[in-house]
């Protein structure tokens, strides 16, 4: 089965545009909304998802990220439930699924019972936030991605080896720390992102700070993807569980979404 990452991007190359991938938390306010709001995304214009898994201990996240994971919790969402709202949103959508997780919730949850869960649910790639890639764990014998990490900080011959243990493409981590808004980019985004095209044909999607449209223009001129989720998700605590959420959202980011394929 060919993978919906796959073929988006080659889609976007064909037509010479750069792709918009937006972050949620699953279950944030509550599955629910996430289902609503996945399918308002797509139909701003959002190329690909990414949804966290919420953890208890999101030491990647920046405060944004830490109180959306903390509002599906409570919410009382897990895997297992999360899946299933994956599943529905893969019944009414076809744009690319990515998971965003830590491992401990997926260790818990069992590995292999994971891998096959995640891919029966529709997901297309799986982005773990805190595991070496020497050491991934997961098998692979589903056609669900891996999405590996290059940072500011990893050497040249430590971004040849990630690359080499990656599918789907490549997530550039655009400044060192957590997660969030910030007011202006981190300096040498296209030299970094230059770095890795030399060890590798994968696409690169970039992350991390962005917030704004004059951002996500200037930094989708030199990635194949632009990435945006603590935006999102503060202004999801900010409207809360209100049947207007979804429909906010979408028209929260269709200016950043706009500003990408410009």
């Amino acid at each position: 089965m060919q993978n919906r990452i796959d073929t988006t991007f080659a889609k976007l190359r064909d037509q010479s545009r750069k792709g918009f991938m937006a972050y949620i938390t699953g279950g944030d306010p509550t599955l629910k909304r996430t289902v609503e709001i996945a399918l308002a995304l797509e139909d701003a214009g959002v190329s690909f998802l990414e949804i966290g898994i919420p953890f208890s201990d999101p030491l990647a996240d920046g405060i944004a990220n830490q109180l959306g994971a903390q509002r599906a919790l409570t919410a009382g969402t897990n895997v297992r439930n999360l899946l299933n709202s994956v599943a529905a949103i893969r019944q009414r959508s076809e744009m690319p699924l990515i998971l965003y997780s830590y491992l401990n919730p997926l260790f818990q949850y069992g590995l292999a019972r994971f891998e096959q869960d995640a891919a029966n649910a529709g997901v297309d790639g799986l982005l773990l936030l805190d595991l070496p890639p020497d050491e991934a764990p997961l098998a692979t014998g589903t056609w669900m991605h891996r999405i590996r990490l290059v940072a500011p900080t990893t050497s040249e011959s430590r971004i040849a080896h990630i690359v080499s243990l990656a599918s789907g493409f490549i997530y550039y981590v655009s400044r060192e720390g957590v997660t969030g808004e910030r007011s202006d980019l981190s300096q040498g985004i296209g030299e970094q992102v230059a770095r890795i095209r030399k060890h590798t044909d994968l696409p690169v999607a970039v992350g991390f700070g962005i917030s704004t449209p004059d951002q996500a223009r200037t930094v989708a001129q030199v990635a194949d993807a632009v990435v945006v989720g603590s935006a999102i998700v503060r202004r999801i605590g900010e409207i809360g569980d209100s049947e207007a959420l979804a429909k906010q959202i979408g028209d929260f980011v269709r200016p950043l979404v706009s500003a990408v394929e410009s």
